[in-house]
C-alpha cells in the first residue's frame, strides 16, 4: 500500500499502524502544498481531525516529531526522546507518554513521563512497582503521594535518598515501595518538572483533582495489573488541601460509572486517604497556632503569659471571623483576604524567631540552608537537573527541575485556595467506607499536630461521635518495638486501623518520613494493610 504524505509546516510526522497481517502503513506528514487534490486549508482540515485535544497539545510549536504504532500501542519520538503514547477517548483532552528508566532501584520495574492535558499542560510522573511481591499481599495496593514535586521520593519515602551533595543517590531501606506499588506525581503544574507550555498554571485544588483522576484512569487503562489494587492517595502539607479534591474526584467518576450503563472506564479502588502534616480546615488550624507556639512539646516562646503568646491569641479571633466568611461565601473577595491576615499576623511572627518553621527543634539560616531550611533541597535540584537522568526519566533536558515554586504558590495564594474548607470534601467519601488517616509531627509549626487532631474532632461523619469519644493509645514500631507516637481511632472495633484515625509521631518535624523513616513506614505498611497500629 502506497504511503499517504502530507506535509505540515515546522513538523515533521511519521507514523505508522499494524495490520493484522503485520505489514505496517505508514502515514508521513509533511508540506501540505504536496497533497494531491487537497487544498492547503482543506489539508490543515484533515490533520486537525486527524488529532485529538491532547495530541494537538504536544505537537503544538513541535520539531522533529515521529510517531507511530507498533504491536497494537501508539510511540513517539521527539528530540531523540521515546515515549509511548496512551490515549482513551472518554479523556479526549488528555494523555500519557511513558518511558521506562533504570534509576533510583534498578532493582523494580519503573514507569515515567508526562500526563498531558489539552491546554498545554504536562504534569510528570515517576513510578515504582513494590520490592516485595507486587501483586500478592501485603504489597498488593496502589498507593501516590503528592507534596508538590519529586522531593519526597528522594528525600523522605522514595525507594532512593539523594546523597553526595546531589552527585548520586543511595538505597533506601525504609522506602515506602517496600510495602506498596508507588506513583509520584509533580503537580500543580511548573512544579518540579511538570510544565505548562505558554507558562500558564494550575491555581485551583479542584481543577488539579480533575487532572490527577485523569491520569489515574489513564495509567489503570495502559497497566491494568494494578487496576483492581486498593488505591491509597497520600501526600502532606498542602496535599491536606489537595487530596480531598482529588479523592472526591475519584468518587464523583466511580458514581458516574456505576450508573453507566456500559462502562467505559476502570472503577478506582479508592480505600484510603491520608494526609501528613497537612493545611485541610484552615477555620480550625488558624485558631491551634498559639497554643502550639506557647504550650506544645517545643514551645517557641518560653513564657506562655508573655507578651508574644498574648499578641498571637489576640489575632486569633479576626483570623477565625475572615475564615468564617471565606466559608460561607467562598469567592476571591473574602478567601484571599482571609488567608493574607492569618498567615501575616499569626504565621509571620514566628516566621521571624530563626527557628525552622517546620521543625522548630532546629535552627535554620536561610542563607545556608535554603528557603525551605533544608540544604537537601538543593542537592535534590543538581541531580534531577543532570541531563543524563533527565533524558532517562522522558524529560527534555534543556527544561530545568526545581523543588519549590513560589510563583505556583503566589497563584494559589491569590485564588484563596489554601482559605477553603477542603474537610468538608471528605464527609460523604468517610461515610461511603473510605478510610481516613491523618497523622502529624509534633515538632511541625507551620501545620502543627494540634490543629490537625482538633479538625478531625469537627469532621461530620457517621464516626464523629466514637471519635470524639476515643482514647490516645501508644503507638509501637512492629520492628524495634519503639514508642513512636500515640494513635486515636474510631471504626473497626479495634480490629482494623480503623475508618477515621489521627497519629501524633513524636521526634518528628512537617517531613514525618524523612525525621522517623522506620516510624513512617510501619505506619504506611499497617495502615495499607488495615492492621491496628495498636497492636503490639
Amino acid at each position: 500500500m502506497k504511503a499517504v504524505s502530507i506535509l505540515l509546516p515546522l513538523l515533521s510526522l511519521s507514523t505508522s499502524f499494524a495490520s493484522p497481517t503485520g505489514e505496517q502503513i505508514v502515514l508521513k506528514l509533511g508540506d501540505i502544498s504536496r497533497v494531491p487534490g487537497l487544498s492547503s486549508g482543506d489539508a490543515h482540515h484533515v490533520v486537525n481531525e486527524w488529532l485529538d485535544d491532547a495530541k494537538k497539545a504536544i505537537l503544538k510549536g513541535k520539531k522533529n516529531l515521529e510517531k507511530w504504532y507498533h504491536d497494537g500501542k501508539e510511540f513517539i519520538k521527539q528530540n531523540e526522546l521515546l515515549y509511548e503514547l496512551v490515549s482513551i477517548p472518554s479523556f479526549n483532552e488528555h494523555q500519557l507518554r511513558v518511558t521506562e528508566p533504570e534509576l533510583c532501584d534498578t532493582s523494580v520495574k519503573q514507569y515515567s513521563g508526562y500526563l498531558d492535558i489539552a491546554d498545554d499542560k504536562h504534569l510528570f510522573f515517576w513510578f515504582f512497582e513494590s520490592r516485595n511481591s507486587p501483586f500478592n499481599r501485603p504489597s498488593r495496593s496502589l498507593a501516590q503521594w503528592w507534596s508538590g514535586s519529586s522531593t519526597g521520593l528522594l528525600f523522605e519515602l522514595g525507594p532512593c535518598s539523594i546523597a553526595n551533595e546531589g552527585q548520586n543517590t543511595t538505597f533506601n531501606k525504609h522506602s515506602w515501595t517496600s510495602s506498596a506499588n508507588m506513583i509520584f506525581l509533580d503537580q500543580p503544574v511548573n512544579v518540579g518538572f511538570s510544565y505548562a507550555d505558554d507558562g500558564t498554571t494550575v491555581n485551583t485544588s479542584p481543577v488539579a483533582g480533575k487532572d490527577v483522576y485523569a491520569f489515574l484512569e489513564l495509567f489503570l487503562s495502559r497497566f491494568p495489573e494494578y487496576s483492581k489494587q486498593p488505591v491509597h492517595i497520600s501526600g502532606e502539607s498542602y496535599a491536606g488541601t489537595y487530596l480531598p479534591n482529588i479523592a472526591s474526584a475519584i468518587w464523583a467518576g466511580n458514581k458516574q460509572l456505576d450508573l453507566a450503563p456500559t462502562p467505559s472506564l476502570k472503577k478506582i479502588n479508592l480505600e484510603s486517604v491520608m494526609i501528613g502534616n497537612g493545611l485541610t480546615d484552615p477555620l480550625v488550624q488558624m485558631g491551634s497556632i498559639a497554643d502550639y507556639a506557647c504550650e506544645g512539646p517545643y514551645p517557641v516562646y518560653s513564657d506562655p503569659e508573655g507578651a508574644e503568646c498574648a499578641a498571637l491569641r489576640a489575632k486569633i479571633p479576626t483570623c477565625q471571623r475572615m475564615m468564617k466568611s471565606c466559608y460561607s461565601y467562598n469567592s476571591r473577595l473574602t478567601c484571599v483576604p482571609a488567608i493574607l491576615y492569618c498567615n501575616s499576623q499569626l504565621m509571620g511572627p514566628l516566621m521571624q524567631t530563626g527557628l525552622n518553621p517546620y521543625d522548630v527543634r532546629r535552627k535554620c539560616d536561610r542563607s545556608k540552608d535554603g528557603d525551605l531550611c533544608y540544604k537537601e533541597m538543593s542537592y535534590i535540584d543538581t541531580w534531577m537537573n543532570d541531563p543524563k537522568v533527565k533524558v532517562a526519566l522522558g524529560v527534555d533536558p534543556t527544561r530545568t527541575f526545581a523543588s519549590c515554586n513560589m510563583e505556583v504558590n503566589q497563584a494559589f495564594l491569590f485564588q484563596g485556595d489554601g482559605a477553603h474548607n477542603s474537610a468538608e470534601l471528605l464527609t460523604e467519601l468517610v461515610n461511603g467506607g473510605v478510610r481516613l488517616l491523618i497523622y502529624a509531627g509534633n515538632a511541625d509549626m507551620v501545620c502543627n499536630y494540634m490543629g490537625n487532631e482538633r479538625w478531625l474532632e469537627v469532621l461530620d461523619s457517621s464516626f464523629q461521635s466514637e471519635y470524639v469519644a476515643a482514647k490516645t493509645i501508644p503507638w509501637i514500631t512492629a520492628g524495634s518495638g519503639k514508642l513512636a507516637g500515640t494513635v486515636r481511632s474510631a471504626g473497626g472495633k479495634g480490629f482494623s486501623a480503623g475508618n477515621v484515625t489521627f497519629v501524633t509521631v513524636f521526634e518528628a518535624g512537617h517531613m514525618v518520613p524523612f525525621d522517623q523513616p522506620e516510624a513512617a513506614l510501619d505506619l504506611f505498611s499497617r495502615w495499607i494493610s488495615n492492621t491496628p497500629l495498636s497492636l503490639q
